[in-house]
């Protein structure tokens, strides 16, 4: 069995790691948005789920501007959310259950709420306070056009015009004002914030836009054309590590100085990397003297198909295995469409308009999107690596997609004249009871509605049901942890077309069926199945099986 405790510094290697979006996991005070306590009062949920870690998306400070990621106060927590002694019980308990604590850091922007932005303002042009963000005169005879064509990754210019005349850099939201990362003021603070979620038992950290921190502010600034706001598209158009402010090669100095911080601590506090970059790229963020993991967009990408499927693992674990880091694999996360429904949308599918749509062009057939949720489910955690599980992907959730406008809260909806729907449809507070008014989320109403056909995923009515998408994972991860060993797989070569067939060891086999006939069984004890055998030696569609 793995040793996975806090003596091994390489516990994370792999480890599974659950994500908390906490304003949609539990509501301890009953105003309707998720906080520390409630997470808290429902860790015994993931020790008994049998993660090894918990991931929580940001809490600080924040209008919500941007779900939380526009930060006031990277070292606070948001009064809506409790406080710093709220965050130390949840830490605490966290520890005594035997799980560990992993918190965002989102170091490309901060809220236009933060003091520092204040001060900005007030400052004026050309000021020292100014510098600590990207700010600029504007182009055109009077200053009134942006500097750059530079768009904003929630749609339109990704700069905005102040009241003196100057411009501010927004990759995202206006409310997101973009840190200049050549000030060493900058760069100091995050380090003070690094040793301050350390000091209080932080294990490790999730860095944002891990590729947007370095940016080419030589003046004058250079337009990027037809390159696009974002996506590895607009990367691949350009030499590596050469774009304006995607992936430039000079982050990475930024994390090896950060790894110095990480590696004081005993064991080294872990991170990894949010960067949507190209597979080779992805290693550099990987490697360990920087930040030592990345996640693994590829994989959650592919499409529910074999060859796809088989190229990408094989793909990533060479990346990985370059890097000297282990491999990660993500299927949903609170930026994507849950994949117990995306897996069933037929390939090539606008997700975008789909969501418009409510989810009914077009539809969806729920049994089949958990059917193969549960099968992708069982792959992935049959993977070399460590798996992220984003929170309510352990209850079969599938993406709410028909959210009325008027609840909307994505800054996307709005930042595009309403042409993209945005993330909500997979924010939604989870069901933790099969009746109250959100489900057992808090003692009222959710900050976004839950459909009736959520009491039948929650939590009550699925725990100790023989069958259950919940008793799956349980069952599946206390069985994983005793079959891990070693970071290496074995494709067996005569596995029939569409189906992906690999050994871990001699005595865990991983077969998954993506046809849509059943196939033969190769021998072997069945150790666990995504869904009952018709017959011992039968695999039906959409099935994975663990053989021993």
């Amino acid at each position: 069995m793995p040793d996975l405790s806090s003596r091994n510094p390489d516990w994370w290697r792999q480890a599974v790691i659950y994500q908390v979006y906490p304003r949609s996991f539990a509501d301890a005070d009953g105003d309707g948005l998720g906080d520390l306590r409630g997470v808290t009062e429902r860790l015994n949920h993931l020790a008994t789920l049998g993660v090894d870690a918990l991931w929580l998306s940001p809490f600080y400070p924040s209008e919500l501007a941007d779900g939380g990621y526009d930060v006031a106060d990277h070292r606070d927590v948001d009064p809506r959310l409790g406080t710093l002694d709220d965050f130390d019980a949840l830490a605490a308990e966290a520890h005594r259950l035997g799980l560990k604590v992993v918190v965002d850091i989102v170091p490309n922007h901060t809220s236009h709420l933060h003091p520092w932005f204040q001060a900005a303002l007030r400052a004026g042009p050309g000021s020292a306070a100014r510098e600590r963000y990207v700010f600029r005169p504007g182009r055109g005879a009077d200053g009134e056009l942006p500097p750059t064509d530079w768009q904003s990754v929630f749609g339109g210019s990704a700069w905005r015009r102040v009241a003196d005349g100057d411009w501010y850099l927004h990759l995202f939201a206006p409310e997101q004002p973009d840190l200049n990362w050549e000030n060493e003021e900058v760069r100091a603070d995050f380090r003070t914030t690094l040793r301050f979620w350390s000091d209080r038992g932080v294990d490790g950290f999730r860095i944002d836009v891990a590729h947007g921190l370095a940016k080419d502010l030589a003046d004058p600034l250079r337009d990027v054309g037809g390159l696009g706001a974002t996506g590895e598209e607009a990367l691949q158009r350009v030499e590596p590590g050469t774009h304006p402010y995607w992936d430039r090669d000079e982050v990475h100095e930024i994390y090896r100085d950060w790894r110095k911080i990480f590696d004081a601590y005993s064991p080294p506090r872990t991170a990894v990397a949010e960067a949507w970059v190209p597979d080779a790229r992805r290693a550099l963020y990987a490697r360990p003297d920087e930040l030592g993991q990345a996640f693994n967009f590829e994989y959650l990408q592919a499409g529910w198909d074999a060859d796809e499927l088989r190229g990408v693992i094989t793909g990533s674990l060479a990346t990985a295995r370059a890097a000297g880091a282990c491999a990660t694999w993500v299927l949903s996360n609170h930026d994507v469409v849950r994949h117990a429904s995306r897996l069933v949308l037929p390939r090539g599918t606008d997700e975008n308009a789909w969501l418009l749509s409510g989810g009914t062009a077009p539809p969806t057939d729920r049994e089949a999107g958990l059917r193969r949720a549960r099968a992708a489910t069982l792959l992935m955690l049959a993977l070399p690596g460590s798996s992220y599980v984003y929170q309510g992907e352990e209850l079969g959730l599938p993406e709410v997609a028909d959210l009325p406008a008027e609840v909307l809260r994505d800054p996307i909806w709005e930042q595009t004249g309403h042409a993209r729907k945005g993330r909500d449809g997979c924010r939604v507070p989870l069901p933790w009871t099969t009746t109250g008014p959100s489900y057992g989320f808090g003692s009222g109403a959710a900050w976004l509605p839950q459909p009736a056909s959520f009491a039948s995923y929650a939590v009550e009515a699925q725990s100790g049901a023989e069958g259950s998408a919940l008793e799956l994972y349980r069952t599946a991860l206390r069985l994983r942890r005793k079959l891990l060993e070693g970071e290496t797989l074995t494709w067996t070569p005569d596995a029939p077309a569409g189906v992906l067939d690999f050994t871990r060891t001699e005595t865990w086999r991983c077969v998954t069926n993506l046809t849509a006939e059943p196939v033969r069984l190769p021998p072997g004890e069945v150790l666990l199945a995504s869904t009952p055998l018709p017959e011992p030696d039968v695999l039906p569609p959409d099935t994975t099986v663990w053989l021993g």
